[in-house]
């Protein structure tokens, strides 16, 4: 049964906070749904009453999407069942589970999916902008470990996409975003991975920066796909390593010792599940935050050297290839499947008046490395235009589509793919 929250009801406020507390709309009506007979209620609703329509799930998006200002908010949040079947490796997933509800269910069985890397992340946007995490380098992304979608559309259908049913949107679903529908279950393939993981990070002053990024990247290019290297930039110190999920994972260590003397080392060995919470105490909802990203092909050296000048913040790199470029190209929306690194700066403070520094200083550092940058993750876009996410081709399939199931862009409080001619138009504004 839906819950409807207005201004003054109790939980009003909380379920209008999400991930970054730059956030502060206040939608007219939030329905907290409980079941997809409660979603469609709600799109019904929303439409016939001229409402502005938003989803929420983990709320993690940068410029707080989900939250409409005087609209309808769509939140799912109550919906977060999860049921593993362990011999058919499968997981049915509701629209407003947490990324946490997942990992815990099938860890039971130690079976796991591309799962991000923050445990209160909802597994509905994550899934639907592609699905990045620690096991994709061996099993793909989330979006590639898709069997199924159950979808309310735009005019308040519920339909299945898989492969074989409703094959053009199951397409779309996988990378597209949230365009085309509310997702309200998800059938994943699930993976026998155990239940160990290892964290390894080298630590080194800032003025070893150069050398030790490139060996970084060399050895990147034989790594395996149980490692996925990562590497973080701060103004005074450089930090690379490597996640490996699964028993073992020591074998890369002397190459990485043999990159120079250390500030500070790291090998710890964890449980995949405190793996995937370890960074959410960082990840917290009371601060202000903004970042933005970029995918790199390559990462030249003139690359490197602009990376190093960082003007006060921090960046990461996450490495990609393995089992996300092993799938074609076109058997899916996400694109840019032959990225090598993924890049993002970000930030977070508490006080307001510090926003408008904050935030230039952010657009400035990512400025310096848009030259070496192929297109963005459509997860991490943050007042780019969509066409970073997508190249012409592909961007042409996914506006037929959405003109096929959204011509009134109902759902646009997203990444929006604009309906017909209006796809060219500008993307959302940033958090700004």
């Amino acid at each position: 049964m839906t819950t409807m929250l207005r201004t003054g009801d109790a939980g009003y406020d909380e379920a209008r906070t999400v991930w970054n507390a730059m956030i502060d709309r206040r939608p007219a009506v939030i329905a907290r749904c409980s079941s997809t007979a409660d979603v469609v209620e709600a799109v019904r609703f929303g439409r016939a009453a001229g409402l502005e329509i938003a989803v929420r799930c983990g709320g993690h998006n940068i410029a707080g999407l989900a939250v409409p200002d005087g609209g309808l908010m769509i939140d799912l949040t109550p919906m977060n069942a999860v049921h593993v079947d362990p011999a058919l490796k499968r997981a049915w997933v509701q629209g407003g589970a947490m990324l946490g509800e997942l990992d815990k269910a099938a860890q039971e069985y130690g079976l796991a999916t591309t799962a991000g890397n923050v445990s209160h992340t909802g597994v509905g946007g994550l899934t639907l902008g592609g699905g990045m995490g620690w096991l994709a380098r061996r099993f793909g992304l989330a979006c590639d470990n898709m069997v199924s979608y159950e979808v309310v559309t735009a005019d308040g259908a519920v339909v299945r996409a898989s492969a074989d049913e409703n094959p053009e949107l199951f397409w779309g679903l996988r990378g597209g975003g949230g365009n085309f529908g509310i997702v309200t279950r998800f059938e994943f393939q699930l993976h026998e991975i155990g239940t160990r993981a290892l964290i390894v990070e080298f630590t080194y002053p800032a003025s070893a920066g150069f050398h030790v990024l490139r060996g970084w990247r060399e050895l990147n290019e034989r790594a395996p796909r149980e490692a996925t290297f990562t590497a973080s930039i701060k103004p005074d110190s450089v930090t690379i390593g490597y996640v490996w999920v699964g028993e073992g994972g020591y074998s890369l260590l002397p190459a990485f010792r043999a990159l120079g003397p250390v500030v500070d080392e790291v090998v710890e060995e964890t449980t995949y599940l405190k793996l995937q919470t370890r960074d959410d105490s960082v990840q917290g909802h009371r601060y202000r935050r903004y970042w933005k990203g970029h995918y790199f092909k390559a990462l030249p050296d003139d690359a490197i050297r602009a990376l190093l000048r960082t003007p006060g913040v921090s960046a990461s790199l996450q490495a990609y290839g393995g089992a996300i470029a092993d799938v074609p190209d076109g058997d899916a929306a996400f694109s840019h499947r032959e990225t090598l690194f993924e890049f993002v700066t970000a930030t977070r403070w508490e006080d307001a008046e510090e926003d408008r520094a904050r935030i230039a200083q952010l657009r400035e550092y990512a400025a310096t490395l848009a030259p070496y940058a192929s297109g963005a993750y459509v997860n991490t876009l943050n007042g780019d235009p969509i066409q970073r996410a997508f190249p012409p081709a592909k961007l042409e399939r996914l506006v037929a589509l959405k003109t096929a199931y959204d011509p009134a862009n109902v759902f646009h409080l997203n990444q929006n793919i604009c309906p017909g001619e209006k796809a060219a138009a500008p993307n959302q504004p940033d958090a700004a």
